[in-house]
């Protein structure tokens, strides 16, 4: 199997010379197979900004546990400029949807590689709400232009008793401690979501609400395929077509 020009060309762009990597040594064939899907065929049909395909991917490895493809693809972000504060905040986004103990493992790789790349760290905050200033009101109000008020309205009012403490928490701490950070714009913020809830694969139920928010965001349902067609070559075809049966769940 050879290399396509275009996939080979692309590759390189971000990544360096095919023939320096140790997978073309040990195992060129599958190596050359993933290049060329991943840059010949995904990365041209999703037509991303490199700024978005660079986040969503490194969304993407951090949900699904790819340590290696993580680290490679964050310090290639550094390389091809995406800002540091842009990584970190993806990374930091992840924590309400994938959980603290996993995503610290990454944030811990993604600290080293900062390191290694001269990047100064602590980076400068970006966090707006305190636990002094409606941090909970802050996050009602993410929520309500989201998923619009509605909505939420209706799902607090139907939550039992013994379970209203779970809409505090998505209040407060999901949207208030984490939407409203800076570094990232909320329609970005909302799409990194649908890219862990995607990548984690079977969680229905919220992968079907978030991609409403996408919509409700702005994000139409061609520029939701071009995404999933980047993921692909990170996710498989099971959680895929997952999503795109959940996409076509959705009227809008």
């Amino acid at each position: 199997m050879q290399l396509i020009q275009k996939a080979k060309e692309i590759f390189e762009r971000f990544f360096g010379k095919v023939e320096n990597l140790s997978l073309m040594q040990s195992d060129k064939e599958y190596f050359t197979n993933y290049i060329n899907f991943a840059f010949g065929e995904s990365f041209i049909k999703a037509n991303l900004k490199e700024r978005d395909y660079f986040l969503i991917v490194i969304a993407s490895t951090l949900a699904s546990g790819g340590r290696n493809e993580f680290s490679i693809f964050v310090k290639t972000a550094i390389k091809n400029n995406i800002k540091p504060v842009e990584i970190k905040e993806t990374i930091y986004q992840a924590t309400p949807y994938i959980g603290f103990s996993k995503v610290l493992d990454f944030l811990i790789l993604c600290n080293n590689i900062f390191k290694e790349a001269g990047v100064a760290i602590p980076l400068e905050s970006q966090d707006v709400t305190i636990r002094s200033n409606h941090r909970k009101e802050k996050g009602r109000e993410i929520q309500d232009t989201i998923f619009g008020k509605t909505n939420i309205t209706k799902m607090i009012e139907s939550t039992p008793k013994d379970k209203a403490f779970i809409n505090d928490f998505l209040s407060a701490n999901c949207f208030g401690d984490y939407y409203t950070r800076k570094g990232l714009d909320l329609k970005t913020r909302e799409l990194l979501t649908l890219v862990y809830l995607i990548s984690h694969g079977g969680l229905e139920n919220q992968t079907r609400a978030h991609i409403q928010g996408n919509l409700n965001m702005g994000q139409s349902r061609k520029e939701l395929l071009n995404v999933i067609a980047a993921l692909i070559p990170y996710i498989g075809y099971p959680k895929a077509l997952n999503a795109l049966n959940l996409l076509d769940d959705i009227k809008k």
